[in-house]
This record gives structure tokens, sequence and C-alpha cells, in this order.
């Protein structure tokens, strides 16, 4: 491959984790209003944070997208929730759940990206690992991994023990 067509699919490939961001970000914005209108008012308090930290995150996106030459993702108009959300501990679950998909668009752009870009990708990683940690009441070994994820939410062990 030549280096010209390496640095176009490098570049294709940020570019497409940056729209993957984009729409996760776009859709933990429409979760959080969810969220906070089904918990109590610690839970909305932690639902504003987090709804604000995303929509930040949503506009740098739409920005860095644009600046790669491409067309920012829309927001799609609603969004269909996984499972009802009647209550306080079905907003907590979801709000975890938001969380773990945020954390792995963005690690795959981690992996798509270098220097400042993956510096970004690599905190807004953090940031929703631990938001994802205090609304599960716990973390995670590997956050953005989905199947890690999957063993947190299902009560098994990171080799697949309960």
């Amino acid at each position: 491959m030549t280096e010209t067509r390496r640095s176009e699919k490098e570049h294709a490939d940020v570019l497409t984790a940056l729209q993957a961001a984009l729409a996760a970000e776009h859709a933990a914005v429409y979760g959080y209003g969810v969220v906070g209108a089904r918990t109590d008012a610690d839970g909305r308090r932690a639902a504003r944070e987090a709804h604000t930290a995303h929509r930040a995150r949503r506009d740098a996106l739409a920005r860095a997208v644009r600046e790669l030459g491409g067309t920012p993702t829309a927001s799609a108009a609603g969004y269909v929730l996984p499972y009802p959300v009647p209550d306080a501990a079905a907003a907590a679950r979801f709000a975890a759940e938001l969380e773990d998909r945020v954390a792995g668009v963005y690690a795959d752009l981690v992996r798509a990206g270098t220097g400042e870009r993956r510096r970004e990708a690599a905190g807004a990683l953090r940031e929703a690992a631990l938001r994802a940690a205090r609304w599960r009441g716990g973390g995670v070994a590997f956050p953005g991994l989905a199947e890690r994820t999957a063993d947190a939410r299902s009560g098994g062990g990171a080799d697949g023990s309960r």
C-alpha cells in the first residue's frame, strides 16, 4: 500500500470513528432526557451534568468531522429505548448502558486516532467509564470493550464466571 493510500485510509478510519462517536453522543443527549425525567433529585443532578458533558462532546465532534471535510451525522428525531424506563432503578441501568455505548465508540476512536485526537478520545472514554461506574455502582476492568461490559451487566466476572 502506498503512503498516500495509507494516509487516505487512516483519514477515512478517523472520520468513520468520529461519526460513530457523534452518533453515540446524539443518543446520549436524548437518553439523558429520559434518565432525568425518571430519577430522584440526586439522579437528576447527575443526569443534568452528564447531559451537559455529552452536549459539549457532541458539539466538539461535529466540529472535528467538519474539519476533516465530512458532514456531521445528524441526530435522529427520536430514539427507541432498549427497554422500558419507568423508575429510578431502570433510569440508572439505562444511564450506565448509555455510558457503556459511548465508551465503546471512544475506544474505537482511540484506536483510529493519533496525537491530540487520541488523547481527547481517551479522556472521553475515561469520563464515560466513570459515569457508568457511578450509575452502575461499580466499574468494569476494560471500559469500552463490549464483552467486558456485558459481563458486568450480567454479574459475570472478567473470565465469564458468576
